[in-house]
């Protein structure tokens, strides 16, 4: 199906490998995980090992010092595989403001570490049940008091909170009302978990259709050390904005990777599928739904490796991050459709796997930005119309 793609792809040898590692993970891992609830740490703990949840980490540091291309097509493959790379991947967007912004002593403390798996960074503390995706009105606000500054508020949907050592956190320093501009006066910290966690970090799950490990947090006069603010007090809302794009990026290429899975699980059963005398693919009923999912995953992959390219060469690629990300949602999503029609019922037995994939998709069209706010981007940022919120 994606063969004239590898052919010319830098990263194709990376893609075997992990697909090798991927295969020790079959569907009935990923549905026992997604039965407990349970977080896939045997899986984590073998990517970890094989280097590649440090990949965008520099090699002085113990990385691979490898481009985002490489990030994309290690996730792509895990989805591609029928795993859920949704447990791990956020340390590769996250270290992104560290790698930019953060001190040099603040590299060489953490990065080592995250790179050999001594610690993981998974948790991005931004939203907020107030704010949502209106970043700037967040309320978390962290005050200074000599060498150190205390934070008080509240997050949700921090992802993998209970399985990170590290979160990147981000809070007022500034009151919304003192500052000239509205995306003024944040900061970015990074907050050591373990430590926290008891003396005034509090973590809730929250139970979704999808195993996401997702959760709320709750800091009550939590205390982080002044040392571990990243850049510029004030100036947070900036550094974390670098990272949203490589962040939009990486979550196109695991809808692809969904999507992909989906056509060659619908493609698979209708020529082995028997009706009527003959294979179900051969109706057309059956197969265009199919074929148009196919089309659209095409698209939003050629947008994705125009986005991966200007990223890499350091020039702004919004446009491209934030359509391709929106158009392989969409695409895993037709893709997610149309193979659970072509299995009929048993598209809905846990043992087809689905199922579980078909509910994983459907995330990526709400997070980590929702549809109408890409198309928001869209009509402001690149057709020039007024701004819609």
């Amino acid at each position: 199906m994606d063969q004239p793609m590898l052919a010319a792809d830098p990263h194709a040898e990376i893609r075997e490998e992990v697909g090798k590692l991927c295969a020790r993970f079959p569907g009935e891992y990923w549905r026992q995980v997604d039965r407990d609830r349970a977080y896939p740490t045997e899986f984590v703990q073998a990517l970890t090992e094989a280097g590649y949840l440090g990949a965008l980490i520099p090699e002085e540091y113990g990385g691979a010092g490898l481009p985002l291309s490489a990030a994309a097509a290690i996730l792509e493959e895990i989805h591609r595989s029928g795993g859920n790379a949704g447990a791990c991947h956020a340390q590769m967007y996250i270290m992104g403001t560290i790698l930019r912004h953060g001190s040099p002593e603040q590299k060489q403390r953490y990065l080592p570490k995250i790179a050999s798996g001594e610690l993981r960074l998974q948790a991005f503390g931004v939203t907020e049940p107030t704010s949502g995706t209106d970043t700037t009105a967040l309320r978390t606000f962290a005050k200074r008091e000599g060498d150190k500054y205390i934070v008080n508020g509240q997050k949700i949907w921090t992802s993998r909170a209970e399985h990170s050592d590290l979160m990147l956190l981000l809070a007022r320093t500034t009151p919304r009302g003192e500052v000239a501009k509205k995306t003024d006066g944040l900061s970015t910290f990074i907050v050591d978990m373990k430590a926290a966690l008891g003396n005034g970090l509090t973590i809730r799950p929250i139970r979704t259709m999808m195993n996401h490990n997702t959760t709320e947090v709750f800091f009550d006069n939590m205390v982080v050390p002044a040392e571990n603010l990243v850049g510029q007090e004030g100036r947070g809302f900036r550094y974390i904005l670098d990272g949203m794009n490589a962040e939009r990026l990486l979550i196109s290429s695991e809808s692809i990777g969904d999507t992909k899975w989906f056509i060659k699980k619908a493609v698979d059963y209708s020529k082995e599928r028997v009706l009527f005398g003959r294979p179900i693919g051969q109706n057309q009923g059956v197969q265009f739904p199919i074929a148009k999912a196919y089309a659209q995953m095409r698209a939003a992959e050629a947008l994705l490796k125009l986005g991966l390219a200007k990223f890499e060469r350091g020039e702004n690629c919004g446009e491209e991050a934030n359509m391709g990300k929106m158009l392989a949602a969409e695409a895993a999503w037709a893709a997610g459709e149309a193979c659970i029609q072509t299995h009929g019922g048993f598209g809905f037995a846990e043992e087809y796997d689905v199922e579980r994939k078909y509910r994983e998709a459907r995330l990526y069209q709400v997070a980590p930005i929702s549809t109408n706010l890409v198309l928001s981007y869209i009509g402001e940022h690149v057709l020039g119309m007024p701004r819609s919120y």
